[in-house]
């Protein structure tokens, strides 16, 4: 009896042993964060676009900051999208698309993508511009503001400025041929406006 409880107990240890070993040898998630606003809440208002011309750019235009970690191994770059799915009547609209992201960079500080920098090639959003272009949210229920990285295969100088959404994603992942994206991961914030 004492044996069959020893052994029992033993299996038990044996059993939790192997679970903390492949809990550790799991790697991390990949992530991605904002100390502006938590996942799925209200950005500030800041980020907002701004525009004389429109009424619902009621901002200042200023990227908030976003970090991330845990990259994929073998990740040589990262392409970074800003998406409102709702946007022109539920089209959608792009507002920043940005790649060749070296591998050693962890994230941009506030502001830091509503400006040209050499931290990143400049693709082409929807107003056809190659940085951070804020949320114009008409009045009504809050649109989701979505942040995509993607990790990927690919040199930072290897692709052109300029590429609009729908450009880098068929050089991402290309109708034939192997995918360069390794992982991604995402963060969505909210904006209403009035805010």
């Amino acid at each position: 009896m004492m044996v069959k409880r020893f052994s029992q107990g033993l299996m038990g240890a044996s059993g939790l042993l192997l679970a903390l070993c492949a809990m550790a040898a799991a790697p991390a998630p990949f992530t991605l964060t904002s100390s502006a606003f938590k996942d799925g809440q209200l950005m500030p208002k800041k980020v907002a676009n701004q525009s004389a011309q429109n009424p619902n750019c009621v901002g200042e235009n200023v990227s908030p900051p976003l970090a991330w970690k845990n990259p994929p191994e073998g990740t040589k770059s990262f392409a970074l999208l800003m998406e409102d799915p709702e946007g022109r009547g539920a089209a959608g609209v792009h507002h920043m698309v940005i790649y060749g992201i070296a591998p050693t960079v962890t994230g941009f500080t506030e502001g830091e993508l509503s400006k040209p920098s050499d931290k990143f090639v400049g693709g082409k959003s929807t107003q056809g511009v190659g940085t951070y272009s804020g949320p114009c949210t008409p009045p009504g229920p809050p649109h989701h503001y979505t942040f995509v990285l993607v990790a990927t295969d690919l040199d930072p100088k290897e692709l052109p400025p300029g590429l609009t959404r729908e450009e880098l994603l068929a050089k991402l992942v290309p109708a034939s041929g192997p995918s360069h994206a390794k992982n991604s991961t995402g963060l969505v914030g909210l904006f209403k406006n009035p805010w």
